[in-house]
């Protein structure tokens, strides 16, 4: 338990910033959750779509500091290798 002001102070951040994480984090994988099963699915235009929706959602996570950008870049790329796989049917 904190028994400095500050120390107090750094407790109140950490917890806000942890649950701003949370949500950011748990808002990326719905949208990387919702293109899995339409790649499952096998709809190539319901994959696009649902890509569309995730590349900025996971981008935007990112800008925010929850994930590192170079691990963001690396979902994006592999989204997308996903859906251009499903089209050439590969």
């Amino acid at each position: 338990m904190a028994n400095h002001k500050s120390a107090e102070k750094r407790t109140r951040q950490s917890q806000v910033r942890r649950m701003r994480n949370r949500t950011n984090r748990s808002k990326m994988k719905t949208a990387i959750k919702g293109l899995s099963q339409a790649i499952e699915a096998g709809s190539v235009e319901e994959a696009k779509t649902a890509l569309a929706a995730a590349v900025p959602v996971i981008a935007k996570t990112a800008s925010k500091g929850t994930i590192h950008k170079k691990n963001a870049s690396r979902k994006i790329s592999r989204l997308t290798k996903r859906v251009n796989n499903m089209e050439t049917g590969a």
